[in-house]
């Protein structure tokens, strides 16, 4: 149940708290209803919006990319299979990811 105001205090916490030194932060986002700009003005005021807005650049996965489907499931699986549990040294992480990508 994501909503529109949901999305823009989640943007806003990464703009003010957490890359709040980054000059600009890019995202890439699916085209879902909430991932828009209006997202903020229905949420914020015009002042507060544009002030956020400023600091954030989108760019839009292609609303027909099968494609990302694929890479989605990839990744899915990768997570499930070799990155669902902590693994406390560097050099294990990369061995883990190394077989699991040949």
């Amino acid at each position: 149940n994501r909503k529109k105001k949901d999305f823009a205090y989640f943007i806003k916490e990464l703009v003010e708290k957490d890359y709040k030194e980054a000059k600009m932060i890019r995202l890439v986002l699916d085209n879902l209803n909430t991932h828009f700009s209006s997202s903020f003005y229905e949420t914020f005021t015009n002042r507060e919006s544009k002030r956020i807005l400023s600091k954030i650049e989108f760019y839009y996965t292609p609303k027909h990319g099968s494609w990302l489907n694929m890479a989605e499931i990839e990744i899915n699986i990768m997570e499930r299979e070799c990155l669902s549990r902590r693994i406390g040294q560097e050099a294990i992480l990369k061995s883990e990811l190394n077989k699991w990508l040949l």
